[in-house]
């Protein structure tokens, strides 16, 4: 696994509630048994019509969004199906760090499990930032996972995370 420490990053908000595995990565795509081109099809139902044709206002379709590490999101994200391949989607789309209000248990630790690292930031300091992010789309944050801190601008939040948890993501250590 890839060592996370330090990410420094624009934002892509996508700030809904209860997103759930098969809407992270579509069941009909979990054919493949390998890591590799989940990425492709991270929120596919979200980003593209019936038609396969791209829905040009979701915003993994905003050409900034495309270099995003860190991706912003509501309550509960993560629930439904206990599948591992919804970590491995975001981070072959690019995604090392995703924020929310809350996640799942069993996406949690999946996604801890392969290298992406979930943040929980209380509702209103989330929605704080979402306003910022509407006025200044390519404003950045970074993420000091060994300081467990988020730095958006001034202000400076502190985030929980098991101690084992957090060696193995700093060392790039598969438990």
């Amino acid at each position: 696994m890839k060592c996370i420490n330090k990410i420094y990053s624009p934002v892509v908000s996508l700030f809904v509630d209860n997103i759930d595995t098969d809407q992270i990565i579509p069941a009909r795509f979990l054919t493949a048994t390998d890591k590799k081109d989940f990425g492709k099809n991270l929120f596919a139902d979200m980003r593209y019509n019936n038609n396969k044709e791209i829905v040009v206002d979701f915003v993994l379709n905003n050409s900034e969004s495309k270099f995003s590490k860190i991706l912003l999101v509501g309550k509960n994200f993560g629930c439904g199906s206990s599948r591992e391949h919804a970590p491995w989607a975001l981070l072959g789309y690019g995604f090392e760090v995703v924020i929310a209000v809350s996640f799942a248990e069993i996406f949690k630790n999946n996604a801890l499990k392969n290298g992406l690292l979930p943040v929980v930031l209380p509702q209103e300091i989330i929605e704080k930032i979402i306003k910022e992010i509407k006025n200044n789309p390519k404003s950045k944050m970074q993420i000091i996972l060994e300081d467990q801190i988020v730095v958006w601008g001034e202000c400076k939040y502190f985030f929980d995370i098991n101690p084992f948890s957090k060696k193995c993501l700093l060392q790039g250590l598969d438990d």
